[in-house]
């Protein structure tokens, strides 16, 4: 797995990088300028897609638009300042954890915040 994290690092470096550039010459430059509203639009969008792939069962397709997701999710955590190891230092801390109890814990979690 270390070369997928590998490949995610170099890959969150690339957005950094280019996040901050001209517009005209870079995708993730003209989409970071566009503000979060549109980053979080594309984010939407490459669910649906990922969603109609699993619903056809193209897993060629599929693994395309779950590419096109996490391509885009970095985006938006890069707006946040995050990087991927942020994402998989959460997975490593849910793991072991059962969904339910994961899911229970947050729930928890979230009504002590809320006061109550």
């Amino acid at each position: 797995m270390s070369g997928g994290n590998d490949t995610l690092a170099r890959l969150a470096a690339v957005i950094e990088a280019r996040r901050a550039g001209d517009p005209d010459k870079s995708y993730v430059a003209r989409l970071a300028a566009k503000g979060l509203d549109a980053i979080l639009k594309k984010v939407g969008e490459e669910a649906t897609e990922v969603v109609m792939a699993a619903k056809d069962g193209d897993a060629a397709r599929l693994t395309a638009e779950v590419a096109d997701l996490w391509f885009h999710s970095m985006i938006a955590l890069a707006q946040f300042g995050l990087k991927p190891a942020d994402v998989l230092a959460e997975l490593e801390r849910r793991e072991g954890q059962s969904g339910l109890e994961e899911f229970a814990l947050r729930k928890a979690n979230q009504r002590e915040q809320e006061g109550g």
